[in-house]
C-alpha cells in the first residue's frame, strides 16, 4: 500500500528530520524515545550499529553535518508498521539512500530499522 500526503507520511517526514538534527542527536533522552528498544542500523559507512545504546553512544562523537531529504515516500507494511524511503543528501559528504522501519509502540512511532546505501549524485 502507498499513501501520499497523509498526516502519517508528515508525521514520520518531520520524526526523520527530528533525528537528522544535531539537537536531536545530542540528546539522549530524546534519542531513546524515538528509538525502539531493538533498533538495529545498516549504516552509509558499511557499519552496524545493533543497539540503541550504540547509536546513542555513537552520536556523541559524531561530527554533524546538516542534511536535506528529497523523494520522500511511505508505504505502509502493516498496521501500525511502516517504511519510509527517502533521498539524503549531506553537505561536503554526499548522497545516500535511506530507509527506515517504523512502528507504533503504544500511541508513539518509534524507528526499528535505519539503512543507508550510497548513492549516485543526481
Amino acid at each position: 500500500m502507498r499513501a501520499m500526503g497523509t498526516t502519517l507520511e508528515a508525521l514520520l517526514f518531520q520524526l526523520e528530520r527530528e533525528l537528522q538534527g544535531s539537537t536531536t542527536r545530542l540528546d539522549a533522552v530524546r534519542l531513546s524515545q524515538l528509538l525502539a528498544d531493538d533498533f538495529v542500523e545498516f549504516g552509509v559507512s558499511g557499519n552496524v550499529w545493533g543497539s540503541k545504546a550504540q547509536v546513542i553512544a555513537g552520536l556523541r562523537d559524531e561530527v554533524f553535518s546538516e542534511r536535506l531529504m528529497t523523494e520522500f515516500a511511505l508505504n505502509l507494511l502493516s498496521n501500525g508498521v511502516a517504511l519510509v524511503t527517502y533521498r539524503c543528501h549531506r553537505e561536503g559528504v554526499g548522497d545516500s539512500l535511506r530507509s527506515s522501519v517504523w512502528r507504533e509502540e503504544e500511541g508513539q512511532w518509534r524507528m526499528v530499522f535505519h539503512q543507508g546505501t550510497p548513492a549516485a549524485a543526481l
